[in-house]
């Protein structure tokens, strides 16, 4: 194991000035997954399970995801949301319970379950997905309408970066999918671990890029009339 007195957002940093790997790349059809942004881990005022990391998280991922849209891609957004016993989120919801992160606290319909209001959820097109565990692909029908849709890239944002985003970008890339995380989209509780799994992530399962390039991406893709 090396050794160093680095911090995570300076092995991160280092990592992307000067990366080890090549890139997975952008492939022919994107998925935008947004992963649990939702008031329970949005609404900072409100919740003390919610965080915060890049103050224009939410503006960049309504950007990215009007951008698919425009373009007919796929849109996926997942919440939790648990019975009281939080018996539907198994041994998980077990370990939390009685604590502010109980999960059984998160129950269907309630404000902490409700994406963030400053998102703009097209409820007509997008897909919403409850999920009740960490990876959004896990015993939901994601992979298969992924597979539906003929994508080979998924471009995850959401929270935490160190739990449900890692979880979910793990899955994506087994799946045989390019992942991709825009940096600034994805947020955690704590710096420590959010960097950290940046740099796991960008070191194995994912391409983690700066959201203006995934901007400029998203915006060279044709628009239907043009396909």
């Amino acid at each position: 194991m090396d050794r160093s007195d680095k911090t995570s957002r300076q092995l991160y940093r280092e990592l992307c000035a000067k990366p080890s790997r090549p890139r997975f790349g952008f492939g022919e059809k994107a998925a935008i997954v947004n992963v649990d942004l939702q008031a329970a881990f949005t609404a900072t005022a409100e919740f003390s399970t919610a965080y915060e990391t890049d103050p224009r998280q939410l503006e960049y991922v309504n950007r990215l995801t009007g951008l698919a849209r425009a373009r007919g891609l796929p849109v996926v957004w997942s919440h939790c949301a648990y019975l009281p016993s939080g018996e539907d989120g198994g041994v998980r919801a077990l370990r939390l319970r009685d604590t502010p992160d109980a999960l059984h606290l998160i129950t269907p319909g309630s404000r902490r379950a409700a994406l963030d209001d400053r998102l703009v959820v097209d409820r007509a097109r997008d897909v919403v997905i409850v999920k009740k565990m960490p990876s959004v692909f896990f015993e939901t029908h994601l992979a298969s309408w992924l597979v539906w849709h003929r994508v080979d890239t998924v471009i995850v944002t959401g929270g935490s970066t160190s739990g449900c985003v890692r979880a979910t970008v793990i899955e994506s890339m087994s799946h045989g999918y390019r992942t991709i995380v825009p940096e600034e989209c994805v947020a955690d509780k704590h710096e420590g671990p959010h960097f950290a799994n940046l740099f796991d992530m960008a070191l194995k399962y994912a391409d983690v890029l700066p959201v203006a390039e995934v901007i400029a991406y998203l915006e060279k893709q044709p628009l239907p009339s043009e396909g």
